[in-house]
Parts: structure tokens; sequence; C-alpha cells
């Protein structure tokens, strides 16, 4: 089950820091929601190894049977490994490629007369924020991969 976790979670996370870094990075004329959009897409095209390797652990090393446990327990952990390679991406881009990036957020929201919804937040706090987002979402679609391959002898 380890390589399995660290092949498919190294895939994903690698995807999501690409994807999610170069979304930010040339994009940067896109409006905020436009960004959020890009941001969900790449988390999702992250996270879909999560499936790929539930079912490679089945068929591939469980011989074809797989619980709802295992599989959960498979995708959850490539979920954090997904998580913190997008995460990582985000720190890079709002500490050091966009050090401005939650200024002009928190300028837009303000602009929307939605100030109150303005919250003072690091990089660090940023980088977090992504990895228990990207966690639980990853959670989720480990839940459904699983409904989908479980198999008991």
């Amino acid at each position: 089950m380890k390589t399995t976790i660290i092949k498919y979670g190294l895939f994903g996370g690698i995807t999501g820091f690409v994807i999610f870094l170069s979304h930010l990075t040339f994009a940067k004329h896109l409006s905020f929601d436009t960004l959020e959009i890009l941001g969900y897409i790449s988390i999702f095209i992250s996270l879909s190894f999560i499936y790929f390797a539930i079912k490679h652990y089945r068929d591939h090393v469980n011989q074809g049977v797989i619980s709802l446990g295992k599989a959960i327990t498979v995708g959850l952990l490539i979920s954090v490994l997904v998580g913190i390679g997008i995460g990582l991406a985000d720190f890079i881009y709002t500490k050091f490629l966009n050090p401005n990036f939650f200024e002009d957020y928190a300028q837009m929201l303000i602009d929307q007369g939605r100030g109150d919804e303005v919250i003072e937040i690091t990089s660090v706090m940023g980088a977090l924020f992504m990895l228990a987002l990207v966690t639980v979402i990853g959670f989720i679609i480990s839940l459904i991969s699983g409904l989908i391959l479980q198999r008991k002898n």
C-alpha cells in the first residue's frame, strides 16, 4: 500500500503544484473569480489520481479486493500529499511571486462592499488552508471512489 500511496501521491502532488502555480503565475490578468475556478479545477485534476491509485491497489496489489476503509485510507493519504504540493505552490506564489495577493484580494472584497469578509492572512496560513481544503475534498473523492471500487472476497 505504501508504494501505491507514494507513487500516486507524488504524481498528484507534482501535478497540483505545477498546475496551481502555473495558473496563478501566468494568469495574473484574470479576475479573482476566474482564478478561484481554475484553482478548483487544478485541485480536482490532481485528486483524480486517488481513483486510479485505489483501482491500481485493488487490481495489482491486493488480488482484486479492497474494502471501503482501505480505499479511504489510500485516498486520504494521497490527498495529504496533493495538498502539500498545492499548499507549497500557494505559499511560493503568495510569499515570493505575488506578495501583494492577499492585500489585493482584500481590496477587491472591500470594493465589492464585502469588507466584513476580509480576514488577515499570511502565506503560511494560506498554504495550510489549501492543505486542509484539498484533504477534505480528497476525503470526499476517496469515499466516492471507494464506494465505486470496493470488492470483497
